[in-house]
């Protein structure tokens, strides 16, 4: 599991070194509405690719080893410690002013836009209606469907026609 000591440890060790990192899935949407809402066994971070080389090496030296994983790509892979704490990483690069650039798609770069708060830490994440936009295209799981209905409920965001009907 992924505690938020463990969370906030792998932000103050990047803030360190000169990464920004932004949160995204659950950790992301907990910073966002400023709690702990449901157990984490993971951390998606965003970084830009730049710096991924002092990021991975930042992981490494914490123990962390890359996985395969079947959707490892150039810009996202995971990692995993000798505990099980798994980082989902996610990189990104600006590609023209206003415009970043994630696994072959283009986004307005306000979805980098969210702040939030972990154990009394601030932390930068994906908005919440860029989180919303993330959670479809696959098959949803009760972690999906809790963290989006949080976010819509929260943020007086619409539910997405996959999520309707799935009030718990």
């Amino acid at each position: 599991m992924m505690n938020e000591h463990d969370v906030i440890d792998i932000l103050k060790s990047a803030e360190q070194i000169g990464v920004d990192v932004w949160l995204d899935g659950g950790w992301g949407v907990d910073a966002l509405v400023g709690r702990q809402t449901r157990p984490h066994n993971d951390i998606d971070v965003f970084i830009e690719k730049h710096n991924a080389d002092a990021f991975t090496e930042m992981i490494t030296q914490k123990g962390f080893s890359e996985i395969p994983m079947e959707y490892t790509t150039k810009d996202h892979s995971a990692w995993r410690d000798s505990v099980d704490r798994i980082i989902d990483l996610h990189l990104f690069e600006y590609v023209e002013a206003g415009k970043l650039h994630f696994e072959c798609e283009a986004y307005p770069s306000e979805v980098l836009d969210g702040k939030g708060v972990i154990g009394g830490f601030a932390v930068r994440c994906l908005t919440a209606e860029a989180q919303v936009m993330f959670h479809h295209g696959y098959e949803l799981t009760d972690k999906d469907t809790h963290d989006v209905l949080l976010l819509c409920e929260t943020f007086g965001i619409p539910i997405p026609p996959e999520y309707k009907g799935k009030q718990q």
